[in-house]
């Protein structure tokens, strides 16, 4: 392996021919932890936002570099493009900055020595996250809490029965506290991040359950799940896609069968209604506080 790349920069940024994928958020990319240290000649990061996440991801990629092999980052100005310069010098680096399309860019060779690159690495591992009891990684949606919407449909959501699936698992919070109910035969958990797949196995030790590192959207759907739960995204990129949420209300009607249920988490401000009245037979809204809606669909 020679080049790689993270993430998919936008088109007014040329990728490298045959670049192989290392991000967790493109489901069958090669993992960058498990990269060789000095096994690669280029990389091509389109760094995270989170300030955590995005040093874990340079200093994954400095330790999988050769020495004097090309490292090309990149971020948004107001995604974190500000502080490359600022994370770069911290590791010892010298480099070129510019700037294109309200992004800032940083390019440089690989030095012999590089500084911090443990201590980065160690601070964005999956761990055992203190007071959450469970594990997870920064990057991980709400990686270091029970989002609000996750808890309020936990606190209604009755004992389940049957066969169903979380979709958008996380790290699993969700899932556990379906579990607990002995009616349940099976549980597929899905999420499009390999990161909240790899902690959501530690987390959720339970033989019916399964784990499955997918975009929810291209899931096949055999229309034959008795229940849903999900807590659908509305954030592509850093920028709010109201679609997503549609696009997982309509994947859920598509996996259950007839008579089975879904239980959505929906923000107030987010339109679902039309599409959850156009997907299900019956809705109903079985919550609505904290700034976060529930909603009951049958099919």
């Amino acid at each position: 392996m020679t080049t790689i790349l993270y993430g998919r920069p936008p088109a007014a940024f040329d990728v490298p021919t045959g670049a192989v994928q290392t991000s967790p958020l493109i489901p069958g990319s090669t993992a960058l932890e498990d990269l060789a240290p000095d096994s690669v000649e280029e990389a091509m990061i389109y760094a995270p936002p989170g300030a955590t996440e995005r040093r874990y991801t340079l200093a994954l990629a400095l330790r999988a570099l050769k020495v004097g092999g090309r490292l090309d980052v990149l971020a948004p100005k107001d995604k974190g493009g500000s502080r490359l310069a600022k994370e770069l010098k911290s590791f010892g680096l010298d480099f070129v900055e510019t700037a294109k399309a309200h992004h800032r860019r940083c390019i440089l060779g690989r030095p012999d020595k590089v500084e911090g690159v443990d201590e980065a690495i160690a601070l964005g591992n999956l761990r055992l996250v203190p007071g959450l009891e469970a594990w997870s990684q920064p990057g991980v949606f709400a990686w270091d809490r029970i989002d609000p919407g996750t808890a309020l449909l936990a606190q209604v959501l009755p004992s389940l029965k049957g066969t169903g699936a979380d979709l958008g698992c996380g790290f699993g919070a969700l899932s556990a506290v379906v579990l607990r109910s002995s009616g349940v035969t099976s549980l597929r958990l899905v999420d499009i991040d390999r990161r909240a797949i790899g902690a959501a196995r530690r987390n959720v030790e339970d033989a019916r359950a399964s784990f499955e590192w997918a975009d929810v959207r291209t899931l096949e759907a055999a229309g034959d799940l008795d229940f849903i739960v999900s807590n659908p995204p509305f954030h592509d990129g850093g920028a709010e896609d109201r679609r997503l949420g549609q696009n997982f209300i309509r994947k859920a009607a598509e996996m259950l069968k007839k008579g089975g249920t879904a239980w959505i988490v929906a923000n107030r401000h987010l339109p679902y209604e039309a599409e959850l009245n156009a997907a299900f037979k019956r809705v109903r809204m079985v919550a609505d506080q904290g700034g976060y809606k529930i909603f009951e669909a049958v099919k």
